[in-house]
């Protein structure tokens, strides 16, 4: 009968399959062989999506976490290398949907470009509008706690990454991102809560106190 074959001489499935087994039963160095592996496949993907190096890497290492979370449910009989190809693509379709949820909150609500001075002259019914909207925005971030409010205004506003805001704050990213989304998550409920829409659909410019006091 013939010996085992050594691990060099696997096949390549066979040595994959042998990574998996072993970091189900809990071995983080099988588990970082495989991410150096396959992380150039799976940053591809992602940078397709989302289009910019930094944003890349940051999508890359939350879908290795959700991989090594459902490492379990990967059926051994199918390729390894597709299955993690398909499960990238379709987080990587969350999170662009998502993402694009998060920015349509904020965009139907008030336009955060509009902080900054425009290059002609509006009319004065724009110029009046325009304040009002600003102002909306303003009133809206400065609602937030102060943790939160520095997490937008940096992403959204000053258009940093998420790495230059973790360093600028000294927080770790995924803390970072954390305060993004709950930050622009809140900040749509205060536009929404300043311009009277929780109950007038018509989004109405003097807002119900007694009514708009139950969202608080």
């Amino acid at each position: 009968m013939p010996a085992d074959p050594s691990p060099a001489a696997r096949p390549p499935g066979d040595a994959v399959e042998a990574l998996i087994t072993r970091c189900l039963q809990g071995d983080q160095i099988a588990w970082e062989q495989i991410v150096r592996q396959q992380w150039r496949r799976v940053f591809n993907v992602a940078y397709k999506f989302v289009g910019r190096h930094d944003a890349a890497e940051d999508l890359t290492q939350d879908i290795f976490l959700k991989i090594f979370k459902s490492l379990g449910t990967f059926d051994r009989r199918a390729n390894f290398q597709t299955w993690l190809i398909s499960v990238s693509r379709n987080l990587c379709i969350d999170h662009y949907r998502s993402v694009r949820k998060e920015r349509e909150t904020i965009d139907r609500d008030v336009d955060a470009s509009e902080l900054s001075p425009l290059s002609r002259e509006p009319s004065p019914v724009a110029a009046l509008e325009q304040r009002d909207r600003v102002m909306l925005l303003r009133q809206a971030l400065a609602a937030l706690p102060e943790s939160l409010r520095t997490a937008v205004l940096m992403r959204d506003i000053q258009e940093r990454s998420y790495q230059e805001i973790a360093d600028a704050l000294d927080l770790p990213e995924g803390t970072v991102k954390s305060r993004i989304n709950r930050g622009r998550t809140e900040l749509a409920r205060q536009i929404r809560r300043l311009r009277g829409n929780d109950f007038s659909p018509g989004g109405g410019s003097t807002p119900d106190a007694g009514r708009s006091g139950t969202g608080a």
